[in-house]
C-alpha cells in the first residue's frame, strides 16, 4: 500500500482532493465551511514565497545574462521586439476572450473576505500616480505590502547597477541571489506538498457556498482557455508564419514531437532538448538555436500569458468586482514584466498569478479554485509556449537571413539525431 501512494503523482493527488472536495461541499454544505482554514493556510503559503523568488530570479535573469546580450547584439534587439509583440497580442486574446465568455460570472467565493477587496473602479488613479506608486521608497515596505510591481521595478534596477559592476562584488551578489533562487524553489515544492489538501478545501467551501453550478463555470473557465489558445494559433502565429515564409509543412513535422511531449508531461523543460534538435535539424543555425529557445523560455510564454490574462480576469469576475478595461490593461501590463521572471519556475504561472492578484486586491482564493482544473489547462498552455518558441526561432534565422544555409554535414547530423538513427 505504501509503494502504491508513493507512486500516486501531486496532480493525481489533487484530481483526488478535488473530487473529494465536491462531494463533501455537495453533500455536507455546512461541514465544508469549517474547512475554510486549511485553504486560507495554503493561500498565506503562496504569498510569502511571491518576493522572494521575482526578486531573485530577476536579478540573475537580467544581471546574469548582461555579457551574451551584448555579444549578441541584434539578434538579442530582434527577438526581445518579437517576444514583446507576441505576449502583447497574447494577452489581448486572452481579456477578449475572459471578457466575452465570462467565465467567473456566478462563482461565490466564500472563502474570500470580499470586506477587503477594494473596487478598483471607485478610485481610478491617474496616470502620473500610477507610474509614482510603480517607485518603491522602501524595499521592506514594497516586500510587506506584497507591491509586486514595486519589487519588479526595484529589481529591475538593481540588475542593472549590478551588470555593472565587476569582478568579485557581483560574482558575491548573483551568488547570493541564485542561493535565494535555489532554495525558493524548494520552498515552491514544499508549498505545493500541502495543494491537494488547500485546494480540496478551497473546492469544498466554494461548492458548499454555491452549489454544484460553480462546476459549470470552472468548465467554462477551461473551455475559455482552449478555444483562446487555439485562436492565439491562428490570428498570430500562423500570420506571422506566413508573412515570414516559414516552410509550414516542414515546420509542423519537426515541432510534432516536441509538441505531444509538452502537452502530455506539461512540462516546457522536457521538450527543450527535443526542440532544439528539431528546429537545427530544418536549417536554424545552432547559434540561433542556442540564444532564441532558452531566451524565449524567459520572455516568450505565449500560452502561460493568456493564461494569466483569463484567470486574472475570472479572479475578478468571481469575486463581483468591476474592472474597467483601463485598469484591466494596466493589470495586462504589470503580468507582462513578473512573467519575465519566474518563467523556470516549478508552478510559475501560479507565482505570477498570486502576485497581480496581490497588486490589485483581488481574491487569491481564487487561485485554489482554478487549481482544480489546472491540470487540464497547463497541458494546454505549455504545448503553446514550446509550440511559440520553435516558431520564434525559425523566424529569427529567417530574419537574420540565414535559415537552411547552416553547414550541411551538421544539419545531416542533427536530422539523423532527430530521426533516431
Amino acid at each position: 500500500m505504501w509503494n502504491f501512494l508513493k507512486r500516486v503523482t501531486q496532480t493525481q493527488w489533487i484530481i483526488v482532493a478535488v473530487v473529494l472536495g465536491i462531494a463533501v461541499g455537495w453533500l455536507y454544505p455546512e461541514t465544508a465551511q469549517q474547512l475554510a482554514p486549511a485553504s486560507h493556510i495554503f493561500l498565506r503559503l503562496i504569498k510569502s514565497l511571491v518576493v522572494p523568488l521575482i526578486f531573485s530570479t530577476l536579478v540573475i535573469g537580467i544581471a546574469g545574462h548582461g555579457d551574451d546580450m551584448k555579444q549578441v547584439g541584434r539578434l538579442a534587439l530582434r527577438s526581445i521586439i518579437y517576444f514583446e509583440i507576441a505576449t502583447t497580442l497574447a494577452l489581448a486574446i486572452g481579456l477578449v476572450a475572459v471578457n466575452v465568455a465570462k467565465p467567473g460570472v456566478g462563482i461565490n467565493l466564500a472563502a474570500a473576505d470580499t470586506s477587503k477587496i477594494a473596487n478598483l473602479s471607485r478610485t481610478p488613479m491617474t496616470f502620473g500616480q500610477i507610474l509614482e506608486h510603480a517607485v518603491p521608497q522602501s524595499f521592506a515596505e514594497a516586500w510587506v505590502n506584497n507591491e509586486v510591481l514595486q519589487i519588479v521595478v526595484f529589481s529591475i534596477i538593481f540588475a542593472v547597477a549590478l551588470a555593472r559592476v565587476k569582478g568579485k562584488p557581483k560574482e558575491t551578489v548573483l551568488s547570493w541571489c541564485e542561493g535565494i533562487s535555489e532554495v525558493m524553489f524548494k520552498y515552491v515544492a514544499i508549498v505545493m506538498a500541502f495543494a491537494p489538501i488547500g485546494i480540496g478545501a478551497a473546492i469544498a467551501v466554494t461548492v458548499g457556498a454555491s452549489g454544484p453550478k460553480v462546476l459549470l463555470n470552472l468548465i467554462k473557465l477551461v473551455a475559455t482557455l482552449y478555444v483562446a489558445l487555439i485562436a492565439f494559433v491562428f490570428l498570430v502565429l500562423l500570420p506571422i508564419a506566413l508573412i515570414m515564409k516559414v516552410p509550414l509543412q516542414r515546420f509542423l513535422r519537426a515541432v510534432k514531437e516536441p509538441w505531444l511531449i509538452a502537452f502530455t508531461t506539461a512540462s516546457s523543460e522536457a521538450a527543450l532538448p527535443r526542440a532544439m534538435q528539431a528546429m537545427e535539424a530544418i536549417g536554424v543555425p545552432r547559434r540561433i538555436v542556442a540564444f532564441v529557445m532558452p531566451t524565449g523560455y524567459s520572455f516568450n510564454l505565449d500560452g502561460s500569458t493568456l493564461y494569466l490574462a483569463v484567470a486574472s480576469i475570472f479572479a475578478a469576475q468571481a469575486a463581483g468586482i468591476h474592472m474597467p478595461i483601463r485598469d484591466q490593461i494596466i493589470m495586462m501590463g504589470v503580468l507582462m514584466l513578473t512573467s519575465k521572471g519566474v518563467a523556470a519556475v516549478p508552478r510559475a504561472s501560479l507565482v505570477i498569478l498570486a502576485g497581480a492578484l496581490t497588486q490589485f486586491r483581488l481574491p487569491v482564493e481564487a487561485i485554489a479554485i482554478i487549481l482544480g482544473v489546472d491540470a487540464i489547462m497547463d497541458m494546454a498552455r505549455t504545448s503553446l509556449n514550446v509550440l511559440g518558441n520553435c516558431l520564434a526561432t525559425v523566424v529569427m534565422a529567417r530574419w537574420e537571413g540565414v535559415l537552411g544555409i547552416e553547414d550541411v554535414e551538421q544539419s545531416i547530423e542533427r536530422r539523423a539525431e532527430l530521426e533516431g538513427v
